[in-house]
């Protein structure tokens, strides 16, 4: 009886990271660079520069972890947008301001480089179902193609 409690116990605490939906939202991207990791993320940052988008913000989970002594895997969150797209995206939906900055997800494989994962800003607006922001999200999956393509590059 005990062994069939631990297995069933086991099973669901296992049960979920085996699991694991990488991509839940429809419209997410995952793109694997074979570049290491923090060569990927300069690229990327020079890239997001270059295509004339802002990087608004950076979360770093693994210069977070060191803070605390814990060594885990390359994983960075770039928030990227521009103040025109923010103006437009505001006047069409002030709901939609939750969408905003969008996010490029990099995260450092077992062998080292980096794979980028993000959700198509089309898909992001287009739950909210406003013709603005529909024209608005095909726009910012131009140039979010474009920077990930130049990083990759």
């Amino acid at each position: 009886m005990k062994s069939l409690l631990f297995a069933i116990l086991f099973g669901l605490l296992a049960g979920p990271a085996l699991a694991e939906n990488t991509t839940p939202y429809a419209g997410t991207v995952l793109v694997p660079t074979n570049q290491p990791f923090q060569e990927f993320v300069e690229r990327l940052q020079a890239s997001i520069k270059s295509n004339k988008m802002g990087i608004v913000a950076e979360a770093c989970a693994t210069c977070g972890a060191a803070k605390i002594g814990v060594v885990i895997p390359g994983n960075r969150v770039i928030m990227v947008f521009r103040p025109d797209f923010a103006v437009r995206m505001l006047e069409a939906s002030s709901a939609a301001g939750i969408e905003a900055p969008l996010r490029l997800y990099i995260t450092e494989g077992v062998d080292g480089n980096a794979t980028l994962t993000y959700r198509l800003p089309s898909a992001v607006f287009g739950a909210y179902q406003v013709p603005a922001l529909d024209k608005m999200g095909a726009e910012l999956d131009e140039i979010v193609a474009k920077i990930v393509a130049d990083a990759t590059g």
